[in-house]
């Protein structure tokens, strides 16, 4: 996952799987924090049908494979702390009351890795 940096979101947009690059703000463990924009169309995706998946591959092939739920963070010490340690949200939003902000919290149902091109996803234990 640090080798990968930036995983791809998959939500769903009715019945059709939409796709694209995050830059996640906080990672703990499993647990990833991606910054989105409330008129992204991503977020009436997540309001619709909160299962997403995360997928980190690394230049060498390897990937991680991340499913869970998105809930938007309600937790206003820990937006804080993310807050603080992103200069580019400070830059671009200016206050962490901007009315744009949404922070979605990622948490894991199923982690999966794949080693470069095995062909074959093994289990993460979650606890």
């Amino acid at each position: 996952m640090r080798d990968a940096k930036f995983p791809v979101l998959a939500s769903m947009d009715g019945d059709q799987a939409r796709a694209r690059p995050v830059s996640p703000v906080r990672t703990d463990g499993f647990v990833v924090y991606v910054a989105n924009l409330k008129n992204y169309h991503k977020t009436q995706e997540i309001a619709a049908n909160p299962k997403v998946e995360l997928c980190y591959v690394s230049e060498a092939h390897n990937q991680v494979r991340i499913t869970g739920i998105a809930v938007p963070l309600t937790d206003r010490s820990l937006l804080g702390e993310i807050w603080e340690a992103n200069p580019l949200l400070r830059k671009y939003l200016g206050s962490i009351d901007h009315p744009a902000l949404i922070v979605y919290k990622i948490s894991p149902t199923q982690v999966r890795y794949m080693v470069e091109w095995a062909l074959e996803y093994y289990e993460v234990p979650l606890g």
